[in-house]
């Protein structure tokens, strides 16, 4: 920990004294010759009307505006260059256009009315932001409004249903994790505000640790990512934005409430943000999160789904003419029941204190309290990370650095429920260093090294992974070429990782002897967007990902609550790479809108787990101290995975303001030999088909703006292409889901003065269980046959969101 310690603190300071030292040779720069633009203009709409509040964002800057009450808008002080610049307005669909503002530009904007957005920017998996139809991989964008929209339980439940090819994996309400493609765990990397989130994602149990209420926007790209940003993204990136820059002169914030009915969830959150002319900016926020156990029909209400958060974070920063520098700091603070769903097998009732001496059945009253019950976890999340944007003679050089501690632990002794089991305290380093040469005769070129330095202890008496010092380190290279009507993009990467794992002894037993491995590859990724005319874009990718097997793959050993499962790991276990071929197409017209993205991807040496057989016939069974649990072992095969998403929306003249949208997602993995006679990959999402007829009128009457109402129905199909080797895995039965929702902001002289959204889900109270739920392998329920615990039922939503804003000098 003092090498780690040791370690930020130099880099702290190589980063400070070298920012500094650019500023002052720009601010000298800046007496001496004029290196900035003035950039203004006009928002309207179709009608001519003046745009009041319409956004201008520079994306690589950080810079943000709003125009006044006649649509004008002024960004003095714009450093010179050719920026991406977004302009959007709720209800609206976006502009954006790269501008050359090597000299004052002034410009006239005309927004048309529309919920579908296909001129949107993204900052993900490119060096520099890009119009997300140029970009050859496929990337969805999330906003604040549209999962303000959607009622789940936690942010990965709402992202999958928003993204067709995204699922969620859970293991309660309160945990889920992001499945790409059929790939989840570490083939996914999850980024938080420019750091790379590093918690324990190699566990069914654990999740994102992110604060939902802090999100602002989010960014799913699907498809192998390594090239930008290392091992692990072979599924793709889900890019977390929280800590967006307001708009300059303004102070602005937020107030919000939410309640779900259905396990009493209440939900307490605000944020304040501002940016005053200086260059100064902020923005802070906390939330404080509480629910009981969740019910349904077949189960009534699961004992110990009860959770409880308080978090809090924030960032403050200068933007001046040289570039940016932020400091951002986040603190997750979550405990939460693990269910066991063990039942007495003459009432089917849940048990507490199951398979000790005080085993009995749990009361009404513990039923609806809030109170933690063992087993249960307890997982904090700090993190620290700078982030800096400094101009360098005609280019721009990022450098992000970051700090994170992640502690988990897990209570399961009910005779000592303060003392902690299993207590990982994971700590890393991360940092990440791009420099963007100047564009020349359409060329964007980019060059950078990222890595991070992790270290793991255990704290507790009970051990699952060992302790281990890790050490990453990449480079790549990047480029891309605007043609007419194509993009090109390419770019290499070479990764190296070091793993030092330590040995541990039980008493007199080893439990882990010590081992080194080092790990290198090389990724690539070449694609082109060709847009053949402004309503067709035809997108073609190749690349290349890399993944090294993680600690719990190569060494576990032992039991944890989490998953009752017993974990062997296999530290002769090789990297896996994989070779993805992604091809898609996008029509767009005013009044119907239709892409789809097909893929194919090969991996070699794919790690999985899977029973282990016993000699004698049947499963094979390790004897622990808390009774008997079965045995996992993590296998590597080669495998195909293949697929599509379709997404169609149709809003039909003179009826603009009605959408009739519909999304459809298929994956099938397959092993390319049978393992124990079946080549099903496990654990792979079902085919999903969700359709959602809407209504958006942008105005009623005085007081109402934005309003819309919704209702969905979410169809998931029977999986039966499941990995039966080992008794692994079993089929789960499809769905359809109805969903209901309504919304609006209430208005007062064009001032926004709260937001309201309301929802039911699951109208029909169906009692169903998502494929990639771990509580579906939990125990049968004698009383009525059924085996493991079934998912929420109906759930009311109510969402109250109160903003402040006010102008400052």
């Amino acid at each position: 920990m003092k090498k780690l310690v040791t370690s930020l603190t130099l880099f702290v300071v190589i980063i400070a004294h070298a920012q500094n030292k650019v500023a002052k040779n720009n601010d000298n720069n800046v007496k001496k010759s004029t290196v900035k633009s003035v950039f203004s203009g006009y928002v309207k709409d179709k009608k001519g009307e003046s745009l009041y509040g319409a956004t201008i964002f520079i994306h690589d800057i950080k810079k943000s505006i709003l125009s006044d009450k006649n649509g004008y808008f002024n960004a003095p002080s714009i450093p010179l260059g050719k920026y991406l610049v977004e302009i959007s307005f709720i209800g609206y669909a976006s502009f954006s256009e790269t501008i050359d503002l090597n000299k004052d530009f002034t410009i006239n904007v005309v927004l048309e009315e529309s919920i579908a957005n296909h001129d949107e920017v993204t900052v993900t998996g490119v060096a520099s932001a890009s119009k997300l139809k140029f970009t050859s991989q496929p990337i969805t964008i999330v906003k604040k409004t549209e999962l303000l929209q959607t009622t789940s339980t936690n942010i990965i439940e709402a992202l999958s249903k928003r993204v067709p090819g995204v699922t969620a994996l859970t293991t309660s309400p309160a945990v889920a994790k992001p499945v790409i493609r059929g790939l989840g765990y570490n083939r996914i990397v999850v980024i938080n505000d420019g750091v790379r989130q590093e918690g324990q994602q190699w566990g069914d149990e654990h999740g994102i640790e992110i604060d939902e209420n802090s999100v602002q926007k989010i960014e799913v790209l699907k498809g192998a990512a390594s090239l930008m940003y290392g091992s692990d993204a072979m599924a793709g990136v889900v890019n977390i934005l929280s800590n967006s820059t307001t708009e300059q002169g303004f102070v602005k914030g937020n107030i919000g409430y939410q309640f779900l009915d259905n396990n009493g969830l209440q939900n307490v959150y605000g944020n304040i943000a501002g940016n005053l002319n200086n260059g100064l900016n902020w923005n802070f926020y906390g939330s404080n999160k509480s629910a009981k156990d969740y019910e349904n029909k077949y189960d009534g209400r699961v004992f110990n789904s009860r959770f409880k958060e308080n978090n809090h974070g924030g960032y403050i920063g200068i933007n001046k003419t040289w570039g940016y520098s932020h400091l951002l700091v986040s603190n997750f603070d979550q405990k939460l029941g693990l269910v066991e769903g063990e039942r007495d097998a003459i009432t089917g009732r849940f048990l507490i204190f199951s398979g000790t001496p005080d085993e009995r059945e749990v009361t009404n009253t513990e039923l609806n309290g809030k109170n933690f019950n063992t087993p249960y976890q307890h997982v904090q999340h700090f993190k620290i990370s700078s982030d800096n944007n400094i101009a360098v003679g005609n280019g721009r050089l990022n450098v992000n650095l970051g700090f994170q501690r992640n502690q988990r632990k897990e209570f399961g002794d009910y005779t000592e429920p303060t003392k902690p089991e299993l207590y990982f305290d994971l700590s890393t380093i991360t940092y990440n260093a791009q420099f963007h040469f100047k564009e020349k005769n359409n060329w964007k070129t980019s060059v950078g090294a990222s890595g991070m330095q992790q270290q793991n202890k255990n704290r507790a008496e009970e051990v699952l992974i060992p302790e281990y010092n890790q050490t990453d380190v990449g480079f790549f290279l990047f480029t891309k070429k605007t043609f007419t009507k194509i993009t090109f993009n390419a770019g290499a990467r070479y990764d190296v990782r070091t793993l030092n794992s330590k040995a541990f002894a039980e008493g007199a037993a080893v439990k882990f002897t010590a081992f080194n491995r080092s790990f290198s590859n090389i990724s690539a990724s070449a694609g082109i967007s060709y847009a053949a005319s402004q309503s067709f874009t035809l997108k073609a990718n190749i690349a290349r990902g890399f993944r090294a097997p993680t600690v719990a793959e190569l060494a576990s050993n032992g039991i944890h609550e989490g998953t009752e499962r017993y974990e062997f790991g296999d530290n002769n276990l090789k990297s896996e790479s994989s070779l993805q071929f992604d091809l898609g197409f996008e029509y767009n017209t005013q009044h119907f809108n239709f892409s789809t993205n097909l893929f194919l991807n090969s991996i070699n040496n794919y790690i999985y787990y899977s029973k282990l057989a016993s000699k004698l016939g049947g499963d094979s069974i390790v004897i622990t101290p808390d009774g008997p649990a079965e045995a996992f072992k993590f296998r590597q095969g080669n495998t195909n995975l293949y697929g599509f998403e379709a997404k169609l929306d149709f809003h039909p003249h003179p009826l603009d303001w009605l959408h009739f949208e519909n999304s459809f997602s298929l994956v099938t993995g397959r092993f390319q030999q049978a393992v124990d006679g079946d080549k099903n990959l496990p654990f792979m999402p079902a085919p999903r088909w969700q359709s959602e007829l809407r209504a958006d009128i942008k105005k009623v009457g005085n007081i109402l703006s934005n309003f819309y109402t919704k209702i969905e129905l979410d169809n998931v199909l029977k999986q039966n292409n499941i990995f039966t080797a080992y008794n692994t895995e079993t089929a789960t039965n499809g769905y359809s889901l109805i969903n209901f929702g309504i919304g609006t902001d209430i208005v007062s002289k064009k001032n926004k003065i709260a937001s309201i959204y309301l929802a039911i889900n699951n109208i029909a109270d169906i009692a169903y269980q998502n494929h990639l739920s771990r509580l579906k392998y939990t125990a049968t329920n004698n009383s009525t046959g059924r085996d493991g615990v079934f998912n929420v039922g109906r759930n009311f939503s109510a969402k109250l969101v109160v903003p402040f804003s006010f102008k400052v000098k």
